[in-house]
């Protein structure tokens, strides 16, 4: 089956105001930033994004949050983002704050089926509050149910016109765990192969996850942050 479809703008239809989104990526590596740039031009509001973090101010889903178009972030990180963080800390943005082994966990058992699952990260902090402790071989874990998204919109290295993705170093951290939990999953790729091509035992993420794929037509890479040492 041909999930190509031509463009971020053909690939975002059907993303509304008030959604939930899963995004991609780690920092600022491996994000679906053609995506990002397409929900901006659409203007959708309400959204809740959930993504290990929110990027920088200028780049990635930083871009959504200077137009005011996130009502709550699900993350684990708050990054280099200056206006992520003015915004949390004025109230004006919803934050859930989730460990990242927690957030990475509860996205992959929302692929997988499984409503909730105990973990002992958490216990005894504010993370805990309010959730079901049980005690497993003689140590406290808190009940964390599982996440899902309306869409989920993933980027990888390679992908191949059924969306059989294969992810590259780095991006292949969170982009994998949310390709699997959305009701509707986007692939963005670097590079867009005939099915067939992808050697089977190299495929991340199988197409059946995957309902459109886009070979996208810029690719940024740029670094978060950058600490090189003075020349002698």
């Amino acid at each position: 089956m041909d999930k190509t479809v031509e463009s971020a703008e053909k690939a975002c239809e059907g993303i509304k105001s008030g959604m939930t989104l899963m995004l991609g990526g780690f920092g600022l590596c491996g994000i679906p930033e053609n995506s990002i740039d397409q929900l901006v031009k659409m203007g959708v509001k309400d959204l809740t994004c959930i993504s290990n973090n929110a990027g920088v101010d200028d780049f990635g889903l930083g871009l959504l949050l200077q137009k005011k178009q996130i009502k709550k972030m699900v993350s684990s990180y708050v990054g280099e983002n200056d206006e992520f963080e003015r915004q949390m800390l004025s109230g004006e943005l919803e934050v859930d704050l989730i460990p990242q082994g927690s957030l990475a966990e509860r996205c992959r058992a929302g692929g997988a089926g499984i409503p909730a699952f105990f973990t002992p990260a958490g216990y005894g902090t504010e993370i805990a509050e309010g959730k079901e402790v049980r005690e497993f071989d003689g140590k406290p874990h808190i009940l964390e149910t599982a996440l899902i998204s309306d869409f989920s919109i993933v980027k990888a290295w390679k992908g191949d016109t059924e969306g059989n993705l294969i992810f590259k170093a780095t991006a292949r951290n969170f982009n994998p765990l949310m390709a699997m939990a959305g009701k509707i999953t986007i692939a963005e790729v670097e590079e867009l192969v005939p099915a067939g091509e992808l050697d089977p035992n190299e495929i991340h993420t199988p197409g059946i996850f995957v309902q459109r794929i886009f070979k996208g037509d810029r690719f940024e890479k740029r670094i978060e942050k950058v600490t090189t040492r003075p020349r002698n």
